[in-house]
C-alpha cells in the first residue's frame, strides 16, 4: 500500500471514529444523546489508536498534518514525501466526516441546534477569542508531537505504541480540551469542515470559516515546536529553528494574556459602572 492510500484510509477511519462519537452525544434521537466529554474524548483516543493499528505498517501512521510537519522536522521523513502524506490526510478527513454523515442520515433533520451538527464534523470555541484559543491549539498539539517522540523513544512491545498514543489523545483531551474541542489536527478540523459546507444537511447554519485558520495554524504551530523541543533537549541538538520558533510562542502567549487582560478589565470597568448607574455601592 503507498503512502498516500494508507494516510488516506487511516485518517478516514480517524474521522469516522471521531466524527461518530460526537455525533452520538449531539445528535437528537442518538441513543447515546448527552453522554458527554469523558465518553467523546476517549473515543477520539481510540479512534487514533484503530487508524494507526490499521496502516502503521505502511506509512508511520501520522493521521494529521501538524504530526508529519514534527517528523518531518525530527529528521524521520524526507521532506519530499510531506506533500503526500498532507493530501492523504486530507482527503482521508473529508471521506471520514461523509461516512459519518451517512452513519446518521436521519438525525441531522432531527437536531435544531446548528452548532451541534457543526460540532460533528469540526471544532469551535467554548468563549470565542482566536489568539487565546490558537495558544491552547499550539499547546495540546505541542504535547502531542513531543509524546508521540519520546514514547516512540522506548523499547515497548511490538504493536503496542498506537494504543498508547490514543492513550495521550485522550488524556489532552481531557485536560486541554475544554476551550477549543482539541482540534490538534489541521486535516480532522479542515477536512470535515469542508465535508460540512458541502453535504446537504438539513439546517446546518455555517460553517464557522471566520474561526477555521486556528486549527490549522495552531497545531502547525505546535507540532513544529514540539519536534523542535525534542531536538533540543532529548537529542542535544539545538537548532536555530528551536530558537525561532520559541521567540514566536512568547510573542503569542504575550499577546495572548495581554488581550485576555485587557477584556476582563473593560469587562469590569462596564460591571463598576453599571453598578454605580443602580446606585449599588
Amino acid at each position: 500500500m503507498s503512502i498516500f492510500a494508507a494516510e488516506t484510509i487511516g485518517t478516514m477511519v480517524l474521522i469516522l471514529f471521531g466524527g461518530g462519537v460526537v455525533a452520538v452525544s449531539n445528535l437528537s434521537k442518538s441513543k447515546g444523546e448527552g453522554t458527554g466529554w469523558l465518553t467523546i474524548t476517549i473515543a477520539w483516543g481510540l479512534a487514533v489508536a484503530m487508524g494507526a493499528y490499521a496502516v502503521g505498517g505502511f506509512s508511520g501512521a501520522h493521521l494529521n498534518p501538524a504530526v508529519t510537519l514534527g517528523l518531518a522536522i525530527n529528521g524521520d521523513i524526507t521532506w519530499g514525501q510531506v506533500p503526500t502524506y498532507l493530501a492523504g490526510e486530507m482527503l482521508g478527513a473529508f471521506l471520514g466526516a461523509i461516512l459519518v454523515f451517512l452513519a446518521y442520515l436521519p438525525h441531522w433533520a432531527k437536531t435544531s441546534d446548528p452548532m451541534a451538527k457543526l460540532s460533528v464534523f469540526s471544532t469551535d470555541p467554548a468563549i470565542n477569542s482566536p489568539i487565546s484559543n490558537m495558544l491552547t491549539e499550539i499547546i495540546g498539539t505541542f504535547a502531542l508531537m513531543l509524546g508521540i517522540l519520546f514514547i516512540g523513544g522506548n523499547s515497548l512491545a511490538e504493536g503496542f505504541n498506537p494504543m498508547l498514543v490514543g492513550l495521550l489523545v485522550a488524556v489532552i483531551g481531557m485536560a486541554l480540551g475544554g476551550p477549543t474541542g482539541y482540534a490538534i489536527n489541521p486535516a480532522r478540523d479542515l477536512g470535515p469542515r469542508i465535508a460540512h459546507a458541502l453535504l446537504p444537511i438539513p439546517g446546518k447554519g455555517s460553517s464557522n470559516w471566520k474561526y477555521a485558520w486556528v486549527p490549522v495554524l495552531g497545531p502547525l504551530l505546535g507540532g513544529a515546536y514540539g519536534a523542535f523541543f525534542y531536538l533540543a533537549f532529548f537529542k542535544d541538538d539545538m537548532q536555530i529553528g528551536f530558537w525561532i520558533m520559541s521567540a514566536v510562542m512568547l510573542v503569542i502567549i504575550i499577546v495572548a494574556v495581554r488581550g485576555e487582560l485587557a477584556k476582563a478589565n473593560a469587562e469590569a470597568a462596564v460591571n463598576n459602572s453599571g453598578a454605580k448607574t443602580r446606585g449599588i455601592k
